[in-house]
């Protein structure tokens, strides 16, 4: 299989059901094995079938994101088991072709965007099935793939400095790894909650966040964030490179460090830190329609703002994957599907 390109594999039986109004087979992008991005196959397979209070989503653009990275590796194969094929996506913008039983909230033919829960996968396809509390209507004024690119990254960025973080207005939040996917959003987001932004980056971005709202920047290139930086309240560890004991000198006062890398020292810091005047926190982003709807609201007013670094076909998933791989993305990375 050569780079950037992906194989045809015929068929493989994903859940569901035939419908008239559309072809009965779907391409979507799966795996049969946990490995490089050479396991990454399109195959075809049977449309899925909305279930009760799920809608059927014909889907236009997908984004990647690290959770793809890992869960392609088997980094999480404790959650996603040893059945294959699994299949791959969980940022999705596309059209509602069909609806579930007892669905209210949506109507045929509305643009949608949403993040699906869990591990199963599924959002890199032409069709996917859609739990309604996992989708919002589409902010209009934005394309397909400005609004794939949007639900994991922005979710966690939302739900790290407003949940985990408890962040305030005037307080000061230093972001390691502002110019990546969640960064980004995160730069904007603790701008719109009132906060002051340390960004953290190349060079090469600095002048991007800076765009987004960031106050400060500090090159990691250059200097040591954790021997420059001013002290904080929040420290986001978005990049996933600094730890607590590191990070811990850089807090006020029951100041929080807030880490997106869900592995077992993380956790045991932020167990043990619960009691203390400076805390870790492992954020574990779940997508709900409120807080689509309410970042919908924010891309609709201009507060917020989609950054995408590339965008791939889906038979050229592989190459986008090894492309995130290499830590560089500025924002996001988007696939296109083609109905």
């Amino acid at each position: 299989m050569g780079t950037g390109s992906l194989e045809i594999i015929k068929p493989t039986i994903l859940i569901a059901q035939i419908y008239s109004r559309y072809s009965p087979a779907m391409k979507a992008l799966a795996f049969h094995s946990y490995g490089s991005p050479e396991v990454l196959a399109i195959e075809e397979v049977l449309d899925p079938k909305p279930a009760e209070r799920q809608i059927l989503v014909q889907v236009h653009a997908a984004a990647i994101n690290p959770k793809d990275i890992l869960v392609r590796k088997g980094k999480f194969r404790r959650f996603t088991g040893k059945h294959f094929p699994q299949f791959s996506g969980y940022d999705l913008a596309g059209e509602v072709i069909a609806l579930g039983e007892n669905v209210q909230e949506f109507i045929i033919g509305e643009p949608v965007f949403a993040m699906l829960n869990g591990w199963i996968g599924g959002a890199c396809a032409q069709f996917a099935s859609v739990p309604v509390g996992e989708a919002a209507p589409m902010p209009p004024g934005i394309t397909f793939e400005e609004a794939a690119s949007v639900p994991l990254a922005a979710l966690t960025a939302l739900q790290a400095l407003r949940d985990e973080g408890k962040l305030r207005a005037g307080q000061e939040v230093c972001i390691n790894g502002a110019s990546g996917g969640v960064g980004v959003f995160a730069v904007q987001i603790a701008k719109i909650l009132g906060a002051r932004v340390t960004a953290v980056c190349s060079h090469r971005n600095i002048e991007m966040v800076q765009q987004l709202g960031a106050d400060a920047t500090i090159d990691y290139t250059r200097r040591d964030v954790l021997e420059t930086a001013q002290n904080c309240d929040i420290f986001f560890d978005v990049f996933g490179n600094k730890s607590f004991s590191g990070a811990k000198s850089l807090l006020k006062k029951r100041g929080k460090y807030i880490t997106t890398v869900p592995k077992l020292r993380n956790f045991v810091d932020a167990f043990f830190s619960t009691f203390r005047r400076k805390t870790a926190r492992v954020v574990l982003v779940k997508s709900n329609r409120a807080d689509l709807e309410l970042i919908a609201e924010w891309l609709i007013a201009g507060k917020l703002k989609p950054v995408i670094d590339r965008v791939y076909p889906l038979t050229a998933a592989a190459e986008a994957h090894r492309y995130i791989e290499t830590k560089r993305a500025r924002g996001k990375v988007v696939l296109t599907i083609e109905s």
